[in-house]
């Protein structure tokens, strides 16, 4: 374990011998964590930078993370529609920018999203049925297996752009 904030930070390394509920949540946690600190240390010109054609980037990315938790872990669990959550429609949506979003708001927008889809799934079991999702019920043990996926995409993207733009600074 370490500190990280004020917060004590369990990290997956430290969970060899733990319940495999207790080793998805912190390598789940793990990546949050990174892809929230990408932003960190950057202008806010540097982390609305474009360095692909795509829509990605840092700060693209933090509000993109922040949706795909709002997707898995209220859609999925709560079935309430996107449209009442107060996200995007589609994936590719959530990378878009607003004249408004910062770093700061940003980031505390993923610290809540985060501590919300933990606070969702608290009570549940690896095996209970989420029944919110488009491809139909998925039991959590599923979801946590793709929210690893998708963060550890996000954080390896994450990387190559802040080096890029550290590069250029």
């Amino acid at each position: 374990m370490t500190e990280n904030i004020g917060e004590t930070v369990t990290l997956a390394e430290d969970n060899f011998n733990q319940p495999i509920r207790i080793q998805f949540e912190a390598f789940i946690d793990e990546h949050r964590r990174a892809i929230h600190d990408c932003l960190n240390g950057l202008t806010e010109e540097q982390a609305r930078r474009s360095l692909v054609p795509s829509r990605t980037t840092l700060l693209g990315l933090v509000k993109h993370a922040t949706f795909v938790e709002k997707v898995w872990f209220d859609e999925a669990i709560t079935c309430r529609s996107r449209a009442e959550i107060g996200i995007p429609a589609t994936p590719d949506e959530s990378f878009l920018l607003d004249g408004d979003d910062t770093i700061a708001s940003i980031q505390q927008a993923h610290r809540e999203a985060c501590e919300a889809s933990r606070q969702a799934t608290s009570s549940l079991g690896l095996d209970d049925m989420l029944n919110g999702n488009r491809r139909g019920p998925l039991p959590l043990r599923w979801v946590y297996l793709h929210m690893l996926r998708e963060l550890a995409q996000h954080c390896g993207h994450a990387d190559i752009l802040r080096e890029q733009i550290l590069s250029q600074a």
